[in-house]
């Protein structure tokens, strides 16, 4: 656990040293500053619906662009391979470099927090919803960072690695606008691989059980690859 933990304070620390958290987090906080106001006053009430739903539309590119550079850039500049000879196991080195991404994610949803205090302040705000709205951000953003880790741990270049982490973020994004367009046997079916179909109830104020395994099973997933990508490099 020390080996993970040194390898996620490094990473987190890492994103500070250099301008890459700052440019991206400022990025995410205009685009949902705009995207959010712009049309709140136009449902007349107060709700936070709709910076969630924002804000989940945005990670599906900010994700990537976070988590491109976890393992990449390792490999690019070589010191992929002093870390693997070093007396640090593959899980430690996965499990590390996610932590540290999600921690850098959780400043990001922390920023936000001024957003439902401002609503709060123009009419009553249910704030069930609130915190059930960011139970399945945290969710989100954790299955997405996963899919960005897994896509960084197939190549050397940061570019195709955000690229392959968009591709699959987007697809299982749009899998829940295009579910009306399906006839109901096959929406049905599309509608457990969505992104937004499990997001949503949480959005209402409904923490599933399912929902949560969905998520989770994605993390897993995306870290289990991640984990045989690194492991094959040590053997290759």
């Amino acid at each position: 656990m020390s080996n993970t933990s040194t390898i996620a304070g490094r990473q987190f620390r890492s994103y500070f040293n250099g301008a890459a958290a700052y440019i991206v987090i400022s990025i995410v906080m205009l685009a949902l500053g705009i995207l959010f106001w712009k049309t709140f006053f136009l449902y007349g009430k107060s709700t936070t619906r709709e910076m969630f739903r924002w804000l989940s539309l945005i990670l599906v590119f900010a994700a990537p662009a976070i988590s491109m550079g976890l393992l990449a850039e390792e490999k690019r500049t070589g010191t992929i391979e002093l870390l693997i000879t070093m007396p640090v196991k593959d899980s430690e080195v996965i499990l590390g470099k996610y932590i540290g991404v999600m921690g850098l994610y959780v400043v990001l949803l922390l920023l936000t927090l001024p957003y439902p205090f401002s609503v709060s302040s123009l009419g009553h705000l249910d704030w069930g919803t609130v915190i059930s709205g960011y139970v399945g951000l945290f969710l989100w953003g954790g299955a997405m960072l996963a899919i960005g880790l897994m896509a960084s741990s197939f190549t050397d270049n940061q570019l195709v690695a955000f690229f392959i982490g968009l591709a699959i973020n987007f697809s299982l994004w749009l899998i829940g606008p295009m579910l009306q367009l399906l006839p109901a046997e096959f929406a049905s079916i599309f509608q457990w691989l969505s992104f937004d179909f499990h997001f949503e109830r949480m959005q209402r104020g409904v923490i599933a059980v399912r929902d949560v395994i969905y998520f989770l099973s994605i993390v897993a997933i995306g870290l289990s690859v991640a984990f045989r990508s690194l492991e094959s490099r040590r053997w290759s």
